[in-house]
């Protein structure tokens, strides 16, 4: 949503508050995920996430961020990232790609993930099930005297080793008191380059993968990203912070996979 502007190393009370975002956000999405099925309306999973993040004491980071209108963003098969929920009804076999944020206690969480509406084709599971290994080997990389070089090339490796394509013109970011900070965390790179990573930064990292061409538009309501050629995309996006020792996911909820 956002250019990343500075690099902020967090504290170990910053990252315990970060925890507590993020484990909000990661019980939010549980929720809206349960609820998705076909006949479902996009607004109405936008209202169950913002009343279960008040409900709990936090607030949807989304919400009027930079003018957008909603709590999350549902994006449904083409769409890449920022679908505006709506009136749309969700059909038998779509994907759909649901990110949010929560802050709570000074600080940002921030999680996505892309749900099938009931049962989906063989080439579609193998795109999000591709996509999430995708951030799981951008994860790995997220430890001190690694970089954003060698995280986007270990995601890179993953979706173009399936035959699918990264999207470069949107990134993860850094997250913290702000939403989004530095250093951008594009989904691809050569190892070695880009921004050292040290020890206390906390990533939103993000692989966004079509099944087609990696490039992509914006749409009339200037939020909205789909793919050019009109391929499904998958998104999933975990909040991590960066160790000595390796990666400590704030957004797993009790330890489970992403999917």
């Amino acid at each position: 949503m956002h250019r990343p502007v500075m690099m902020v190393v967090k504290s170990p009370e910053e990252i315990a508050r970060m925890r507590r975002a993020g484990q909000l956000a990661a019980r939010a999405l549980e929720v809206v995920a349960r609820a998705v099925a076909p006949g479902g309306v996009t607004a109405e999973l936008d209202g169950l996430a913002e009343t279960f993040i008040r409900d709990h004491g936090g607030v949807p980071s989304f919400k009027h961020y930079r003018g957008y209108p909603a709590s999350i963003c549902v994006s449904i098969d083409d769409e890449v990232v920022h679908g505006i929920p709506g009136t749309r009804r969700l059909r038998e076999g779509s994907i759909v790609s649901v990110d949010l944020g929560v802050y709570l206690d000074g600080v940002h969480g921030d999680v996505a993930r892309t749900v099938p509406v009931g049962e989906v084709d063989e080439e579609t599971r193998r795109l999000l099930q591709v996509t999430a290994e995708a951030l799981e080997a951008g994860i790995r990389e997220a430890r001190e005297g690694r970089t954003t070089g060698d995280l986007g090339w270990a995601i890179q490796q993953v979706a173009e080793g399936a035959g699918f394509s990264v999207v470069r013109d949107f990134a993860g970011h850094g997250i913290g008191r702000d939403l989004h900070e530095g250093p951008e965390v594009p989904n691809f790179g050569t190892p070695g380059g880009g921004v050292a990573l040290r020890r206390g930064l906390t990533l939103a990292i993000e692989p966004m993968v079509n099944a087609g061409g990696l490039e992509v538009v914006v749409l009339e309501d200037g939020w909205t990203v789909r793919t050019r050629d009109r391929a499904r995309s998958a998104h999933f996006e975990h909040t991590v912070a960066v160790g000595a020792d390796g990666p400590e996911v704030l957004t797993r909820l009790n330890g489970t996979a992403p999917i």
